[in-house]
């Protein structure tokens, strides 16, 4: 019971020195990985963030593993981070593979509950997003889309034809799904 506060000097030591060392290794890898790191993530950017973070303490904490093991560690994540999005901007079947699409929930005065129930989004969470864009009735929404960084996204009712449209990558819009 003795060590519940202290244990000695050596392991507060330690610790003292490994946090100051790891969290500017978590900073400098943070800068040279990009802004991707921490823009609004996709899911593999998002694990990577928790595992540098468990890798971090894991460094301070832990006695069997040094200093230098956890900065190659913390070090690698984002350059294997770094492999894979190269791969899915040069690769359309990786990119398929890896990357989550958008859902379509809401289209045409229709919560589309099919696509609700397997994205495990409710009605209330549609609706909190249309107020949360400034729409007070839902006759003036299009749609609303759960985009793949699990933002939800609210696109107004337009009058006019668009030629170009930001759903296209939707696919039940593109595939007639909804017709």
């Amino acid at each position: 019971m003795e060590t519940l506060f202290f244990d000695g000097f050596n392991d507060l030591l330690r610790t003292l020195t490994a946090a100051p060392i790891l969290y500017i290794a978590v900073i400098i890898f943070v800068r040279i990985s990009g802004k991707r790191s921490t823009s609004q993530m996709n899911n593999f950017d998002w694990v990577v963030t928790v595992a540098m973070g468990s890798l971090m303490a894991s460094g301070i904490l832990l006695k069997d593993i040094t200093i230098l093991e956890s900065v190659g560690a913390i070090g690698l994540l984002p350059f294997l981070q770094w492999l894979l999005t190269w791969t899915m901007v040069r690769s359309s079947a990786v990119a398929k593979l890896v990357r989550a699409e958008p859902t379509l929930l809401y289209h045409d005065g229709k919560f589309l509950s099919q696509a609700m129930r397997r994205e495990r989004v409710s009605e209330y969470e549609v609706l909190s997003a249309v107020r949360e864009n400034g729409f007070v009735d839902l006759q003036n929404v299009q749609s609303v889309v759960l985009e793949a960084n699990a933002a939800l996204s609210v696109l107004p009712k337009s009058e006019k034809q668009i030629a170009n449209p930001a759903v296209q990558d939707i696919h039940s819009l593109s595939s007639g799904a909804l017709s």
